[in-house]
């Protein structure tokens, strides 16, 4: 005759609660191990800015007042690990504490780890100078771009302000906002438009 069959016990709740803890601890491994690698590898971060170059291709100063054209170029890094997409983005010039010039940055996109060359240009209307003693503002020697040579005589200041905002989806799932800026100050020849400098 065959052993007899005994049925298998049921789990007992010591079983189960240990299960239960193994099961918790787990994932709770699972969960700092992925949080260590958002935060290490695809936390993400902002755009750099790199302003290389400001122009004015076209200048015009008569009776106080000037026009121009205002060229500026830039660098673009995106250093995620996904692609930044901009969306939100504008130069803006200001003069004396007034906004002169203003042109939205059209939408794109920028590869993970990539940087991309932009330029934008646009014409500034007509604006009066901003008098000192009856003379527009003027600056001493003035050393351009490292360079060793000089310019004296009167100069205008103004300042553009670059701003970049868009988001970089994480893991195809998480979409976050990222957003950088650029500030300079720019001093330019009235007599000829020439750009003496700048500074971000």
């Amino acid at each position: 005759m065959g052993k007899p069959h005994h049925p298998r016990k049921p789990p007992t709740g010591r079983t189960n609660l240990a299960s239960c803890i193994v099961a918790t601890v787990f994932l709770v491994f699972v969960v700092i191990i992925a949080l260590i690698v958002y935060f290490t590898i695809f936390k993400p971060k902002d755009p750099v800015l790199t302003v290389n170059a400001i122009q004015l291709p076209a200048f015009s100063a008569a009776n106080s007042t000037v026009s121009f054209t205002f060229s500026q170029y830039v660098t673009v890094n995106n250093p995620n690990r996904a692609v930044f997409t901009h969306y939100d983005s504008s130069l803006q010039l200001v003069y004396a504490g007034s906004q002169v010039g203003f042109m939205f940055i059209p939408a794109g996109k920028i590869q993970a780890g990539r940087t991309q060359y932009m330029a934008a240009t646009f014409s500034v209307q007509s604006f009066p100078l901003s008098v000192s003693g009856g003379q527009p503002e003027s600056v001493g020697p003035t050393v351009t771009d490292g360079l060793s040579g000089f310019r004296v005589g009167p100069s205008m200041e103004v300042e553009s302000r670059l701003e970049m905002a868009g988001r970089v989806r994480v893991l195809h799932f998480f979409s976050h906002h990222v957003e950088a800026r650029a500030d300079c100050r720019v001093s330019i020849a009235v007599s000829d438009g020439s750009v003496l400098g700048f500074h971000c």
